[in-house]
């Protein structure tokens, strides 16, 4: 299973995104590839700590929960799942601005998995260091994919 925390997880991911243009279209969804960026840069920031989310109310909790183990396994995401409103970004977002951000806050990330603040995902509950690898890399490849990078 790949993990964000893997060098040549890491390099895959860097390569894809020099492939992204601004122009570049989605295959389903309705963010363009600025948003989308700032979206996966806002996650980065959740596992962090930097961004701290909003508990869930109980049922979502529960939800989050029981899904967490299909979320972390080797089955790709499901196309147009929603996201939490901290994770909308605006329409009139800039490209390069959102694409700097991300390879800042990707950079950040990178480093290992000892920077990993967030233990309580607000959705998916207790997740480990190495869990947050797994969800993150599965989380970016997945945008990236609604980008056909």
């Amino acid at each position: 299973m790949k993990s964000f925390f893997q060098p040549e997880a890491q390099a895959e991911l860097l390569a894809r995104l020099e492939k992204l243009t601004p122009n570049t279209a989605p295959q389903w969804g309705k963010m363009n590839a600025a948003q989308m960026l700032g979206h996966c840069a806002v996650a980065y920031k959740s596992a962090t700590g930097e961004l701290v989310l909003k508990p869930m109310p109980f049922i979502f909790r529960l939800l989050g929960r029981m899904i967490k183990k299909s979320v972390l396994s080797e089955k790709p995401y499901k196309k147009n799942s929603p996201t939490a409103p901290e994770f909308l970004i605006p329409s009139d977002v800039d490209f390069e601005h959102e694409k700097q951000r991300f390879k800042e806050d990707f950079e950040k990330l990178a480093v290992g998995p000892q920077v990993v603040r967030t233990l309580k995902h607000p959705f998916f509950g207790e997740m480990s260091a190495e869990e947050w690898g797994i969800h993150l890399f599965k989380h970016t490849d997945y945008h990236f994919a609604q980008f056909g990078i």
